[in-house]
């Protein structure tokens, strides 16, 4: 989800800050084989790792200054690149479970 919102300064000089603040939920990565997804849920965990993969060359381009930053490659990155470049700031919080049989999963 997306919040907007506007800071209006009182001391008379017109200064306003606008901003934008994106919520997502970017689920986990997907092994298909481990999963043994079928069907729509099949089709669900592509694109979760499509996405994913998207949006980590998207950043990876944004880091090495490229000239294009391919954006448009997902929904999820068309989404945030106004929240990717430029002079915004952006921080992600990971939430990650410390047992060994989960870091098998994930690694």
């Amino acid at each position: 989800f997306t919040i907007h919102f506007q800071v209006e300064n009182n001391n008379g000089k017109g200064v306003n800050r606008y901003g934008k603040l994106d919520v997502v939920d970017l689920a986990g990565s997907e092994r298909i084989n481990k999963s043994g997804a079928q069907g729509s849920l099949l089709k669900e965990a592509q694109h979760i790792n499509k996405s994913l993969s998207t949006l980590s060359n998207v950043i990876e381009k944004l880091q090495t200054k490229q000239s294009h930053i391919p954006y448009r490659e997902s929904k999820l990155t068309n989404l945030l690149q106004n929240s990717l470049g430029g002079d915004s700031k952006t921080a992600a919080i990971i939430c990650c479970s410390p047992l060994s049989v989960i870091l098998m999963r994930v690694c």
